[in-house]
């Protein structure tokens, strides 16, 4: 029939004719597939109505601490400042008094003194107008729901953050940071570091770096353990994963405000250069009163410049 009406009018119609009757025939036979393969990311949530790829809301503490006071750490005396969605700025490009606070992307919630309510921690970036981008380290409490300031320490000018976590009741932190002849824009010194909260002041627990190769460069405290009693001296023992310039670490004594007590130094063994070993030494503590609170650090001293390969400490108690 179709050829039939096809016969009709092909006089007047015929080229318009033909192409509907192609596409009659043809238009709706099956097709070869292609041979490539179309990704499609959505089929793995296709299954859950109520999957997105939106991303996660903000937690609440995060929203929070953006609009809490802030106390500036770059300046002589103590100032605070209100924040408003994470900024805060006054005066104009080029003005003296110019200040610009700048809330990161890393914030962390965690119980950082074993009350059982949480703190949160958060990198903050304070800029006074020139480059210098002065990057801090803040604690808050939580106080009903609030965030409330507690206290903030310097990390570097312009370094690049990775990572901030709150895990076993300390802060940690991954960045890179300048290294003694690294140019103000050029930060290479890859390190991690753990923070304790401390008499409302945060603390760093111990340091690592690596090598070029990548190598952590760790020590660690085996013995005595956080807390402990200590009397006129104490035996400490550990372990560590690169031997130090010469066998040698530094140790120095700490009171809880941050007052150097005393220091020396004590080698190590190891089972060659750059090698892994362990350490035995007594350390003298001197005749402090009964009842006080100090903290013991071991450093691997980079001969060169005075700062540190890699440091860990232990809190101990006076008897």
């Amino acid at each position: 029939m179709t050829l039939h009406i096809f016969s009709l009018l092909r006089p007047k119609y015929g080229a318009l004719v033909a192409a509907l009757v192609s596409l009659l025939l043809f238009g709706c036979a099956p097709t070869t597939p292609a041979a490539t393969t179309v990704s499609t990311p959505f089929e793995a949530t296709a299954a859950s109505p109520t999957s997105t790829m939106l991303p996660a809301p903000a937690p609440e503490y995060d929203k929070q601490i953006r609009n809490a006071q802030y106390q500036l750490g770059m300046t002589d005396s103590p100032r605070v400042v209100q924040l408003v969605d994470g900024r805060y700025s006054e005066g104009a490009p080029g003005d003296a008094d110019l200040i610009t606070i700048n809330m990161t992307d890393f914030v962390a919630r965690g119980d950082l003194n074993g009350d059982g309510m949480d703190e949160v921690a958060a990198v903050v970036a304070e800029n006074y107008g020139g480059s210098g981008v002065f990057v801090f380290i803040a604690t808050y409490s939580l106080i009903n729901g609030e965030p409330v300031f507690q206290t903030s320490t310097f990390v570097d000018d312009r370094p690049a953050i990775n990572a901030l976590t709150i895990e076993g009741g300390e802060v940690f932190l991954d960045a890179v940071t300048h290294a003694a002849e690294d140019p103000f824009c050029c930060p290479t010194l890859h390190n991690q570091r753990h923070y304790q909260l401390v008499d409302n002041q945060l603390v760093m627990s111990d340091y690592v770096t690596f090598t070029p190769s990548g190598s952590p460069r760790t020590i660690a405290i085996e013995s005595p353990v956080n807390g402990a009693e200590a009397f006129s001296s104490v035996l400490v023992k550990g372990s560590f994963a690169i031997a130090p310039f010469e066998n040698t670490f530094a140790y120095r004594i700490y009171d809880m405000g941050g007052v150097e007590l005393s220091a020396g130094s004590f080698t190590v063994t190891s089972a060659g250069f750059g090698a892994p070993g362990a350490f035995e030494t007594m350390i003298n503590i001197g005749g402090l009163l009964s009842g006080s609170a100090i903290r013991v650090e071991i450093q691997d001293i980079n001969a060169q410049d005075g700062s540190w390969f890699a440091m860990d400490s232990v809190e101990l108690l006076v008897k």
